[in-house]
């Protein structure tokens, strides 16, 4: 069975690094970038994502960037709000925009992991 790929998106790279290993750990396939221009470029550069982990808060382009440009593209990858500024109109706005869903930071790493499995699961069920 091929590992499902994880694109971590968030502009603190301590959090990109600790996070990215953890999902490794549990038998994901993580990669991260750390700007919402990047995240744009990796996903149209080709390479296997099936889930978005991604923050909303960054320096010049924000996660909303994200979303927009990907519904604009018409790009069709499960999305995962991470967020330290968790409220009830980014979470309406960002699903939206097709997150799928919203977790607010400081995860709970248990919380999280059982979360991307069931976004994850889901789209099997739907095919």
């Amino acid at each position: 069975m091929e590992m499902e790929s994880i694109l971590i998106v968030d502009d603190d790279i301590n959090l990109c690094t600790v996070l990215s290993e953890e999902l490794n750990e549990v038998g994901y396939n993580s990669n991260f970038v750390t700007g919402a221009e990047a995240a744009i470029e990796y996903i149209e550069g080709g390479k296997k994502v099936d889930l978005i982990l991604l923050d909303l808060k960054m320096p010049e382009k924000d996660g909303f960037y994200v979303l927009r440009t990907m519904k604009e593209k018409n790009i069709e990858i499960k999305v995962i709000v991470l967020t330290a500024y968790a409220d009830v109109k980014s979470a309406i706005d960002s699903a939206r925009l097709g997150a799928t869903d919203f977790i607010s930071k400081p995860y709970d790493l248990d919380e999280l992991i059982i979360t991307i499995s069931k976004v994850l699961n889901t789209e099997k069920y739907e095919d």
